[in-house]
């Protein structure tokens, strides 16, 4: 079935979308021999694409890990700041780039992959991948309950109700779910209500949970959870 280039070329994982878009403005991209344009489409089951004289890495190429990322590491790749990056944490031998983010404060759960195609399935708001955190905090948390579990306007947008639980035998410690990423929403929410985050940790996405993996370290996901995370269902 033929797709648009510069969709192919994302799902690569050779370029985001718009890169690719540069990409093929600049030449530098070819279907069958002959340099393409933008617009143009190609099947990458039967059309030979090219980049730069390299054919495009094939589905076999694609990687999926899973990472538990530590404090004081950001999700840019590179960072402008000089600041450690999770690329840092990651030698899969070939290009990956982080699913969605994680602020430099926080840890836990992060994915990684070069297939644009599971990006976007895990990360688009019409999927609806449920995101839960164990957040440490300071403050009156029984008198925050109720509020955190409502609507929030950040940045002129009205998030969902999040499931706010306490832990088990804490009163100090908070089971969030969410479904939306807004920037910190979470750090955001509880100081809305009062509440100071000590600590903040990402453990599970959708149905893959980070289970016991030690911090700084990352492991290969495994069939039946990518199979999971891409699933066209909410939850």
């Amino acid at each position: 079935m033929e797709e648009r280039l510069q969709k192919i070329i994302s799902a690569s994982g050779a370029a985001s979308r718009r890169a690719a878009e540069e990409l093929i403005k600049n030449g530098r991209v070819t279907v069958n021999g002959l340099v393409a344009s933008l617009g143009d489409k190609a099947d990458p089951e039967h059309d030979s694409i090219e980049l730069d004289g390299k054919a495009l890495p094939g589905k076999a190429d694609h990687i999926y890990i899973m990472l538990n990322k530590p404090r004081g590491y950001v999700t840019t790749t590179p960072d402008e700041f000089g600041r450690p990056t999770v690329m840092e944490l990651v030698d899969a031998g070939k290009r990956v780039y982080p699913v969605g983010r994680l602020d430099m404060d926080s840890e836990g759960l992060l994915l990684l992959t070069n297939d644009g195609d599971f990006h976007m399935a895990v990360t688009h708001p019409s999927r609806e991948k449920e995101k839960t955190y164990v957040v440490h905090v300071s403050g009156n948390v029984p008198g925050a309950l109720d509020r955190l579990r409502q609507p929030f306007e950040l940045d002129g947008y009205i998030t969902k109700p999040a499931k706010v639980e306490l832990a088990e035998n804490r009163d100090d410690v908070l089971i969030i779910s969410i479904h939306e990423g807004r920037k910190r929403q979470i750090r955001r929410i509880c100081a809305i209500c009062g509440l100071e985050v000590k600590k903040l940790c990402r453990v599970s996405i959708g149905p893959v949970k980070l289970g016991d993996l030690q911090s700084g370290h990352w492991r290969y996901l495994t069939n039946a959870e990518i199979n999971a995370l891409t699933a066209d269902k909410r939850g």
